[in-house]
């Protein structure tokens, strides 16, 4: 099993970045894609981005391209997701998560492992 810890959120302006950590431990999250999902008050979790297991190939969500960045340092056991140019649109608890699958996925029900999650406000 792995556990998944994120920090990083808080409150930012409109245009603004912030920078979220997923510190992994318990096993080494080469083992795992990795990806990170939001939910906005009254609405359903929903993927932003994901990597897959070897080899730095990423996939995001349209609402989020050329603005956020997921990335992960194996040496640390840590995920990044790099966001930039921050909307209002993009308030929400952001969550790690792993998953067992050989190849990266959007879908949340192919990860078995979360984080309790991190809080992004953005204000206008």
């Amino acid at each position: 099993q792995v556990q998944l810890v994120e920090s990083g959120g808080g409150l930012v302006q409109a245009g603004g970045s912030l920078s979220l950590s997923c510190v992994a431990s318990g096993r080494t999250v080469i083992n795992y894609v990795v990806g990170w999902f939001r939910q906005a008050p009254g609405k359903e979790r929903e993927f932003v981005a994901t990597m897959r297991r070897i080899g730095m190939i990423s996939d995001y969500t349209d609402a989020v391209k050329g603005r956020f960045t997921i990335s992960r340092d194996n040496n640390k056991n840590t995920v990044y997701l790099q966001m930039n140019n921050l909307r209002p649109e993009d308030t929400a608890v952001y969550y790690c998560a792993a998953s067992g699958n050989f190849m990266a996925t959007r879908d949340l029900r192919d990860y078995s492992y979360w984080g309790q999650g991190t809080q992004v406000t953005v204000s206008s």
